[in-house]
């Protein structure tokens, strides 16, 4: 990948729904293979399985995840256990929020100065199947606002099958600046 095909830094927060979660890790494991490819570190917010899943394939790439993780290039957390740093009366707290998530960004940042994160996150999608869409969405919000602060391109993703009743629908995808629907 060419520095003129790099994925934009400016708010570049794109979702992606799925109807498998083998589709998703692939599609998550492209998104942080290319940028440790390019020396972007990583960060994943995820479900057990779908952590396995990704780590899975990032080794099936062949990418070395043991020396990306070692030196917080990849920085691998739970989606409930960050939640819990930040849900304050089932709402994310902003002050909260942002301290956490700056400080998984200063980690996986290190000495660099030009740094640039790429991100999953799956904790909305947690919430959304919880019944807490609301607190989704503010935490979309969230995200939007630290990306005027900090550099990272971030990919969040949603279950399809949540959709089926729900209106919500176009008000996640307003939330993103790129929309990716169910497999592809």
């Amino acid at each position: 990948m060419t520095e003129a095909t790099r994925v934009p830094t400016a708010q570049h927060h794109s979702v992606r729904f799925y109807d498998n979660d083998r589709s998703l890790a692939q599609i998550v494991a492209q998104f942080l293979g290319e940028g440790l490819a390019l020396g972007d570190p990583g960060i994943v917010a995820s479900t057990p399985a779908q952590r396995a899943a990704i780590v899975r394939e990032l080794v099936a790439r062949p990418l070395d995840v043991v020396e990306p993780k070692r030196s917080n290039d990849l920085v691998l957390l739970d989606a409930e256990e960050t939640l819990s740093t930040f849900m304050v009366n089932g709402k994310p707290d902003v002050m909260k929020f942002n301290n956490r998530m700056c400080e998984v960004i200063t980690q996986a940042c290190g000495d660099r100065t030009d740094c640039t994160v790429r991100i999953y996150g799956q904790m909305v999608d947690v919430l959304w199947k919880d019944g807490q869409q609301q607190a989704a969405m503010s935490l979309e919000m969230l995200w939007n606002q630290l990306a005027n602060t900090r550099a990272f391109s971030l990919l969040c993703g949603y279950a399809m099958g949540h959709f089926y009743k729900d209106a919500n629908f176009d008000e996640v995808c307003r939330q993103h600046t790129h929309v990716v629907a169910a497999d592809g």
